[in-house]
Parts: C-alpha cells; structure tokens; sequence
C-alpha cells in the first residue's frame, strides 16, 4: 500500500507529533525556519496540521512524515506516510 501512495502527488512534509487524542487522528507541528524579510535574520516559523493515521502507529514525540491528500474531514487533509522516529518512552 506504501509503495502505491508514494506514486501518487501530494506535498510531502515532516514534523513532530504533539496530540494523539482522537482515534486514527494526529496533531503534528512543522517547524520551518525562513529569514526575516527586513533584518534577514532567521525566525523560526510553526504551522500545524491533522493528519490521518490508519494503523495508530504514532505517538506524542514521534517524528513523521505526512504526505497530502484528499479532504477525510472537517480538518484532515494530510496522511502518515511514515515514521522516522519513535519518541524516547521515560520508564
């Protein structure tokens, strides 16, 4: 199923999950850093999105790539693709 998805367009971004409330839906952070327009020194900008994770196979801290897709609902215009990284577990 991966390797169809990946055939298909779509943006492709990468952020950290920072809320698994919902069943199969994941809040993730994306952090993109750009100059200033005037002083040209670099700030630091966030942009949050829903995505969609069919297999809640994800969790708080986890990094993630997203790929774009059709409207699934209200909010959720992303998917997961992937996860790059687990989230450290304190036990």
């Amino acid at each position: 199923m991966a390797e169809v998805e990946e055939t298909f367009g779509g943006r492709v971004i990468e952020g950290r999950v920072i809320k698994a409330g919902g069943e199969k839906t994941r809040v993730v952070v994306i952090e993109m850093r750009a100059p200033h327009r005037v002083y040209g020194k670099g700030i630091k900008r966030t942009s949050k999105a829903v995505a969609h994770d069919e297999n809640n196979e994800s969790g708080v801290g986890d990094i993630v790539r997203l790929r774009e897709c059709r409207p699934i609902s209200k909010t959720k215009r992303w998917r997961l693709v992937q996860v790059l990284t687990k989230a450290a577990v304190d036990g």
